[in-house]
């Protein structure tokens, strides 16, 4: 199996952060955010890793590199400083992940989440890790039914930012800027999507506050 980290985002509530180097790129606990998920990804099995990166997007392959360092090979995929939006991005990257399902991370979480527990083929066209909604987020984003995600109804989680996808969800796509809702929406609509509620710890490093949170959180 392979994965992709989403790593295209200006992060612009993370000014002036960002302005010289790219979100993922930010550390908190001693470490870059990005390496969190490469970390976690080679400790469950997967070392075929694909970033794709926009702003700033030189800097992210300068100072990842090839992965080698971390055990997993990477390749990029460019968007230009734009950026192409989740379902964009990942409609682009599609010729590097394969026939085969894959995983995709969001590069602007940090998560325990064990990635290993993730199924190895989405009962339908997707599979979503679902949380408690944060104190920023707080109406959700989409509903659990057993183990079946739901557009409509309540009570709303919170996507993680972490899926597992068949390439067959952007069939009919074409290239350009495009977002990842609308595509899971359309699948649940059809019951094509599964999921779980993962409990653990969780947190979309959105703001400058946030990061510092998360860094004295893994400081001490």
């Amino acid at each position: 199996m392979k994965a992709m980290i989403l790593a295209a985002g200006r992060g612009e509530r993370m000014r002036p952060l960002t302005d010289t180097l790219p979100k993922p790129l930010l550390a908190a606990g001693g470490q870059r955010l990005i390496e969190y998920h490469i970390r976690a990804l080679v400790a469950a099995g997967i070392t075929d890793i694909v970033i794709n990166h926009a702003w700033l997007g030189a800097v992210i392959e300068q100072t990842l590199g090839d992965g080698s360092a971390y055990g997993a090979s990477f390749a990029y995929s460019p968007e230009g400083e734009q950026g192409l939006e989740t379902g964009g991005g990942i409609y682009r990257a599609l010729p590097l992940l394969g026939a085969g399902p894959f995983i995709v991370i969001n590069g602007d979480i940090w998560t325990d989440f064990p990635l290993a527990s993730l199924p190895h083929v989405p009962e339908g066209l997707a599979h979503l890790v679902l949380v408690d909604n944060p104190d920023h987020h707080p109406d959700g984003d989409f509903v659990l039914s057993g183990a079946r995600c739901l557009a409509a109804g309540s009570p709303r989680l919170t996507f993680s930012g972490i899926g597992l996808y068949h390439p067959q969800l952007f069939a009919g796509c074409s290239a350009g800027r495009f977002p990842l809702a609308p595509l899971l929406r359309a699948a649940m609509a059809r019951g094509a999507v599964s999921g779980q509620h993962y409990q653990g710890a969780w947190f979309d490093i959105g703001t400058p506050e946030r990061l510092a949170m998360l860094d004295v959180l893994l400081r001490h």
